[in-house]
Order: structure tokens, then C-alpha cells, then sequence
């Protein structure tokens, strides 16, 4: 699997799997199918209340902790200094691990400079090996005024909505774009897009995977998300 290197050293596979709105019901089982065909990443975050299936999934898959890359997020409702710290052990324990591999900011509202702050705590004690915001907003906020720049920006980003000039300011950062929605979840008639299909024609690939190379070449993050085996192999 590809990776990238993020600003404090921590390689990250560039092609993970995204669990946003894969029900608790069917996490476990998901994951598990992710991880069996090859997927090293799996993105969960508090506000999906599957990181128990999550957790359950990389238990029992077979593969050693330290060969897997979890990222999860800390949710609105958990803002500020405390809540935040308190969410963090939480999400550990619904994880089964000692540690994130990520984890980020979800939203910035609130007290998210209390938020961040737990989460440098975090990164020190070794409950997360890198750490980072997920919106477009505040992100230079936080990289200017925090003491540890964010490793990781998630925003939505795809062939409609390509946040060129974002991550050129990012990358004065050092910050790594996540791409969030990939495939548009589906906009405008994402999956039948004519220049989609026309470049997947002359290369026999499929519209999803002509989207998400056309990300990874510009050294974006990716987290496509499916409940189909089938759909795994081909992201």
C-alpha cells in the first residue's frame, strides 16, 4: 500500500476505508471484509457511533495493531478541554487500542482551542501518533496559534470541488489533505459523469477508481466508503 509521510514522520496509507454511515450493525462486519482484502486504514469518528465495531473488527481480523492505521474524531458535543479529554479515553475503550493513529478535530466549533489542547495532551502521552482538524475552517487558526501544527486536514474533496487553493495553503503547513466524499457521494450524477467514464474507458477502469487516482496522484488522502466487498476490491 502507498503512503504518505506526515510532518511529525508517521506514514499513513494513502487508500484507506471510511466507515461514515455504515450502521453499527454492519461495522464489525465491514471492517473485518476491508481488512481481508487489504485496506491497512480505517476512518471512523465519534458522531458515527460504530468505532465498537470498529474496535471489535480489529480484534478479531488477525492482522497486529501496529500494522493497521486507526484515525477517529472528536465530535462538537465533546468540545472543550474537558469533555474532549474525557471522549478521547472513551473512544480508545470503544476501540480496544491504546492508541489512535489519528485523530481529529471533527468539526471547530465550540471550544475547539480546548479541544485541540486535549488533543496535544493526547499526542504526548502516546494516545495518538499524529493529530489534525477536519474542516476547512480554523485551519489556520489552529496551525498558527497551537503548538502542534495539524498533521492531517479532512474537507470534502473530489473532481467537483478540487480544493486546489486550500492545499497549497496546506502544504506551507505540511499538512496532509484527507479527502472526505470522494466520489461526491454521489452528486450530479456522479457515477454516470461522461469525462469520468470516457477516461475509465480508454484505461478499463470504473468511474470510482478513475476518481479516486485522479486524487491520489495529487498525493490526497482517500477513504472511500462501501458495505460491498466488491466495491472494496475495485477502490
Amino acid at each position: 500500500m502507498e503512503t504518505v509521510r506526515l510532518n511529525n514522520g508517521v506514514e499513513m496509507p494513502i487508500l484507506g476505508y471510511g466507515v461514515y454511515q455504515v450502521t453499527p450493525e454492519e461495522c464489525e462486519r465491514c471492517v473485518l471484509d476491508a481488512i481481508s482484502v487489504g485496506y491497512r486504514s480505517i476512518d471512523t469518528a465519534q458522531a458515527y457511533y460504530n468505532e465498537e465495531g470498529v474496535g471489535n473488527a480489529v480484534r478479531k481480523c488477525g492482522v497486529p495493531r501496529e500494522e493497521l492505521f486507526i484515525t477517529t474524531k472528536v465530535w462538537i458535543s465533546n468540545g472543550g478541554y474537558e469533555k474532549a479529554k474525557a471522549s478521547i479515553d472513551e473512544s480508545l475503550r470503544k476501540l480496544q487500542s491504546d492508541y489512535v493513529d489519528l485523530l481529529l478535530i471533527h468539526q471547530p466549533f465550540n471550544d475547539y482551542y480546548g479541544t485541540y489542547r486535549a488533543m496535544e495532551e493526547a499526542y504526548k502521552a502516546g494516545k495518538a501518533r499524529a493529530i489534525g482538524v477536519s474542516y476547512p475552517d480554523r485551519f489556520i487558526d489552529l496551525a498558527e496559534f497551537c503548538e502542534i501544527k495539524p498533521a492531517v486536514n479532512q474537507v470534502e474533496t473530489h473532481v467537483f470541488n478540487q480544493q486546489v487553493k486550500p492545499q497549497e495553503i496546506m502544504k506551507k503547513y505540511d499538512t496532509k489533505v484527507m479527502s472526505w466524499g470522494p466520489f461526491a457521494e454521489g452528486r450530479n450524477n456522479f457515477f454516470s459523469n461522461e469525462v469520468l467514464k470516457a477516461i475509465g474507458e480508454q484505461y478499463g477502469k470504473s468511474v470510482a477508481q478513475v476518481a479516486l487516482r485522479f486524487l491520489i496522484q495529487r498525493d490526497i488522502i482517500v477513504i472511500p466508503k462501501s458495505t460491498r466487498k466488491e466495491r472494496m476490491i475495485e477502490n
